[in-house]
């Protein structure tokens, strides 16, 4: 299975017509995953954790809305290809979602730093977020991005852990301004438990 290298390549990448084809099924199989993969943090945080299947079917979905042929499928392989889980780790994408504009504005300026405060919890033992390194996600103003990409890298032990379906796995924010935290059910500990091998 291609997701076993931890990478898109281009040989992974299937024309636009080839695409079309399956696009209805794909994007239904996505759903139906997600539900296992997205968990609600709190009344504002939501955490996608990514997969090798999430970030394919994003750049083939990128392909297809902006159609840039093969320059741009450079670009979406260096965008999409470092949120793949390496085998070791588990990646998120975290948004916080307020529809109110002026609300959210003044509820992000005050979760500045947050990408240090997203840990996930194995039992006993804390894993903390590490940022994806593409930009920096809080202003110098302070105000923090709505939108979070996120490592979660474990140990051999920690990986054991998460495999072994014992004990409770959550997802905390814990930052002084938004103090939250989710169990991770079966379900969702199951899928992603592919993710470690």
């Amino acid at each position: 299975m291609p997701r076993d290298t931890h990478e898109i390549t281009r040989d992974d990448i299937i024309s636009l017509k080839d695409y079309e084809s399956i696009r209805k099924d794909k994007r239904q199989e996505s759903i139906l995953r997600k539900k296992f993969r997205r968990l609600a943090i709190g009344p504002y945080a939501t955490i996608q954790f990514e997969s090798w299947e999430s970030m394919w079917l994003q750049i083939q979905e990128m392909l297809r809305i902006e159609k840039g042929g093969d320059e741009q499928l450079t670009d979406e392989l260096a965008a999409y290809n470092p949120m793949v889980p390496n085998g070791s780790e588990f990646t998120g994408t975290l948004m916080f979602e307020i529809d109110e504009e002026v609300r959210r504005t003044a509820f992000l300026k005050g979760l500045g730093g947050v990408d240090k405060h997203i840990h996930l919890i194995i039992g006993d033992q804390k894993v903390s977020a590490e940022p994806e390194q593409d930009i920096d996600r809080t202003r110098s103003d302070g105000k923090a991005s709505a939108v979070q990409f996120v490592h979660f890298p474990l140990t051999d032990e920690q990986a054991r852990m998460w495999k072994s379906m014992e004990g409770q796995v959550m997802v905390q924010i814990d930052h002084p301004n938004y103090g939250h935290a989710a169990i991770i059910s079966d379900e969702c500990r199951r899928d992603m438990a592919r993710d470690l091998d």
